[in-house]
């Protein structure tokens, strides 16, 4: 038990930190970029662009602003369904990172201009030959690397390591011994 409010600490406080870091640089973009050109730093590799972005990335899907938001919710309540089984540091930390960024994005489609749920996401941050985004979307992009790498180097959100021996495959338990997967029960 113990185990396991640890890793939703970690999995909270990941979440917390991308959220105040979103809400702050978007305050902030928007009092200090609004009706201004945009800022081109490091040569033009890195620039401050304030836009609204009525869909998802790349602004698509424009006109379903609404949707987006009942996915955002309808991800956060899965990562926190999901985090009553997380024993894993790894884990908590990529799940902070997508409930963090989900969270962040969700706020301004709640808050923002239109109205409810149908809210325009602030966008800021733009590289060269690519979309505009802001941290929420940065939080969500590494935490699905981050879910991929996890999920190739077979890490469980128990805590295990599922490796492939012949024709089934076994976890290495937290302890380092190995167990059939099969064979694992729920307790």
């Amino acid at each position: 038990m113990a185990g396991r409010r640890r890793h939703l600490g970690v999995l909270l406080a990941v979440a917390v930190l991308v959220v105040a870091a979103d809400v702050v640089s978007k305050i902030i973009v928007v009092d200090r970029l609004s009706g201004r050109p945009p800022v081109r730093l490091l040569d033009g590799l890195l620039t401050l662009d304030y836009t609204r972005n009525a869909g998802a990335a790349f602004s698509i899907g424009t006109g379903a602003t609404y949707l987006f938001g009942i996915v955002a919710i309808a991800v956060i309540v899965v990562i926190l369904r999901t985090s009553r089984r997380l024993f894993s540091t790894p884990w908590a930390v990529v799940l902070g990172l997508l409930l963090g960024g989900a969270t962040g994005n969700l706020i301004d489609r709640l808050l923002r201009s239109p109205g409810i749920l149908r809210g325009h996401v602030v966008d800021w941050i733009q590289l060269p030959h690519f979309a505009v985004f802001n941290l929420a979307d940065s939080a969500i992009s590494v935490g699905g690397v981050l879910a991929v790498l996890l999920a190739l180097t077979g890490r469980q959100l128990d805590g295990s390591v599922a490796r492939a021996h012949g024709p089934t495959a076994t976890a290495a338990t937290p302890t380092g011994d190995l167990a059939p997967r099969g064979d694992e029960s729920d307790s």
